[in-house]
């Protein structure tokens, strides 16, 4: 039974891996992971995943690639991998994948295989000068610390296959759960969740998922709305952040406040995507987005920023509209658009595309990637 040890923050756990760390279990690994925690839901991960990975981990790691904590958990890692002989390790974003690799290294030496699985390099097009000036050279040069490198995108496979790294594979994501989002279209249920969220029942609804940061870059989004000079659209945010009130402040001095509603951190998104009548994702940023998955398979035309992760999900003008990410005249065009054009011939072919990104299918990619690295 081959020994792997799976590390990440304990959010991207609970939020992405716990169904993988499930399969490889079933399918005869002996998995434990080695988690750092970031946002207090260690608990869930252990409930989670008792009785199915070996043995959880908890290791002293920041977010912030400078916080002195980090040479806590580097030692922790240290420990770790003395104390136990591991033929695999996956490990996941930029701090907890440097750690693991350099704590890693001298492991390799003796047979343990080495992935990193990039979620989205923080360097890509578009990205400040700083980001690259940091984040690039590290990953090139980490890129000499592990055996292979999965990416989820286009742009960042190709950066990948720049670096010295022995095997670079692409993957459909992490998978994301469609029959969650794939609801019976009643107009009654959808009237009464919009009854329920105080807005009328005939508004055009768009909607945006996601935090309440600048990346996500939600402000292009009110100034489309107010570009749009139409009272009956409803623009549904859900999500929370450090910009709620800077975002409240912007929609009333744009004169549209009445038209916006700040949902928060919400439990019944599939039910909010029913009520919709389109999905807006103008981020600046992203890896392969779930939200925008999940709006696909529910059935909504989308407007999104063209950039990486957005343009591998949505092919133009087929299942969606692209908009340049800092243009709120694109995005009010695009809104114009999708609000008179039927929607259907989109959501077909978003459904169809989604069939390879589904969780049972990239499972079996994940299975598939990790076998193959751990035999040769």
């Amino acid at each position: 039974m081959k020994k792997l040890l799976i590390t990440s923050t304990e959010l991207m756990m609970i939020q992405f891996l716990v169904p993988h760390v499930k399969h490889l279990a079933e399918n005869g690994f002996h998995v434990e992971i080695a988690c750092s925690e970031v946002g207090g839901r260690m608990d869930e991960v252990r409930a989670a995943l008792d009785g199915v990975a070996k043995a959880i981990h908890t290791l002293r790691l920041e977010r912030n690639p400078a916080s002195p904590r980090n040479l806590l958990g580097y030692r922790d890692m240290k420990r770790l991998l003395k104390e136990n002989r591991y033929d695999i390790i996956w490990t996941n974003e930029p701090v907890m994948g440097v750690v693991t690799r350099l704590a890693a290294n001298k492991y390799r030496r003796n047979g343990t295989k080495v992935i990193y699985m990039c979620h989205g390099f923080h360097f890509f097009k578009g990205a400040s000068p700083l980001n690259w000036a940091i984040y690039y050279p590290i990953e090139r040069v980490m890129a000499h610390f592990c055996d292979a490198i999965v990416t989820m995108n286009e742009e960042d496979h190709q950066r990948a296959q720049s670096f010295r790294t022995k095997r670079v594979y692409k993957i459909p994501g992490v998978g994301v759960d469609t029959k969650r989002f794939r609801l019976e279209k009643s107009p009654e249920l959808r009237a009464a969740k919009r009854r329920a969220l105080g807005i009328p029942e005939d508004a055009y609804v768009i909607l945006s998922v996601g935090e309440l940061t600048k990346r996500k870059n939600h402000e292009v989004v009110l100034h489309a709305i107010k570009e749009m000079n139409d009272p009956s659209c409803q623009y549904l945010l859900c999500g929370k952040g450090d910009l709620r009130e800077y975002l409240e402040e912007l929609a009333k001095k744009l004169g549209i406040d009445k038209q916006v509603h700040f949902l928060g951190y919400r439990m019944d998104i599939p039910e909010i995507y029913r009520a919709a009548d389109c999905f807006a994702f103008p981020s600046l940023q992203e890896g392969l987005p779930f939200a925008l998955m999940e709006a696909m398979e529910s059935g909504l035309p989308i407007v999104c920023s063209r950039i990486r992760g957005n343009v591998d999900l949505i092919d133009d003008q087929i299942g969606g509209i692209l908009c340049d990410v800092h243009s709120s005249g694109e995005f009010s065009n695009a809104l114009r658009i999708l609000r008179y054009q039927n929607g259907k011939k989109m959501e077909a072919y978003n459904r169809q595309k989604l069939l390879q990104y589904d969780l049972s299918h990239v499972k079996g990619v994940i299975l598939v990637i990790i076998t193959d690295i751990s035999t040769h």
